[in-house]
């Protein structure tokens, strides 16, 4: 009887530790994700990212410090800017609740180990990669090169062994380069260089979730073509720009947290 009270209560302290280590970094993943929509807006406009007051995009007037709150200022605005009443997007939290969140299936996916700092700061970078693209089409090469590294130690200290790691590196390189001869073959119209390097991290931080990972971003980005098309006017023709990387960064960190290989799928099915 002693035993089972002594195990419940095992069992209650390590869960009450990981709700409490939980909403750390659902917090840290919340300030980091607000900081690097900061990165994301001030990159290559001249604007110091370290430095320097955040301002409203409607009337440019200096932000309180209670107005930059990750999500909870926006909730209690109700999504307008104090300053001048305007509407804000709601990009901002969404993002913010997004990395919190997957810091959080992190830490429940590799615990606390010597792989987890690299695999948040790889995710951190992702969305700044992804902010990025989604305004001005186009991947800045520093960070993107800051996420491939972070990737690579991601996937190689999170690895079983390092043959699993060496292994990984095939599809991470079969996967660049099939993006690589569509940009060649397309002449750039059809994807840009820069989503070849950006789905090898990707591919080294998914591991063996690399194939299923780069499946998912295309279906992910053909029920996005769809839809972008049944809403488009009648008889307008579609030559909006639209960035790929948000379509890899979304199929390649799904089939990392769910391990869901539609590969086998098929298989049985047949």
């Amino acid at each position: 009887m002693q035993e089972t009270r002594g195990s419940a209560a095992g069992f209650w302290y390590y869960a009450r530790m990981d709700s409490s280590l939980g909403a750390v970094f659902f917090a840290l993943g919340a300030i980091i994700a607000s900081f690097m929509g900061v990165v994301a807006a001030r990159l290559h406009t001249g604007a110091s990212i370290l430095v320097g007051r955040s301002r409203c995009d409607a009337c440019n007037a200096p932000l309180a410090p209670l107005m930059m709150v990750p999500i909870v200022s926006y909730l209690i605005s109700g999504g307008r800017a104090h300053c001048c009443g305007a509407h804000l997007s709601p990009l901002a939290p969404v993002t913010e609740a997004l990395l919190g969140v997957l810091f959080v299936l992190s830490y429940l996916k590799l615990g606390l180990s010597i792989a987890l700092p690299f695999a948040l700061i790889a995710l951190a970078l992702l969305l700044a990669l992804v902010l990025y693209d989604l305004a001005h089409q186009i991947l800045p090469p520093w960070l993107l090169g800051a996420f491939v590294a972070a990737s690579a130690l991601a996937g190689y200290l999170s690895a079983p062994s390092l043959f699993e790691f060496f292994s990984a590196l095939s599809p991470a390189f079969l996967i660049a380069g099939s993006l690589a001869f569509i940009h060649v073959i397309s002449q750039g119209r059809a994807m840009g260089f820069s989503d070849a390097p950006l789905a090898f991290g990707l591919a080294l931080f998914a591991g063996f979730a690399a194939f299923p990972g780069f499946i998912f971003s295309f279906w992910i980005g053909a029920v996005i073509g769809i839809i972008l098309l049944a809403r488009r006017p009648r008889g307008s023709r579609m030559n909006t720009e639209v960035p790929f990387a948000p379509f890899l960064a979304a199929g390649f960190i799904l089939a990392y947290f769910t391990q869901w290989n539609p590969f086998a799928f098929l298989t049985d099915l047949l």
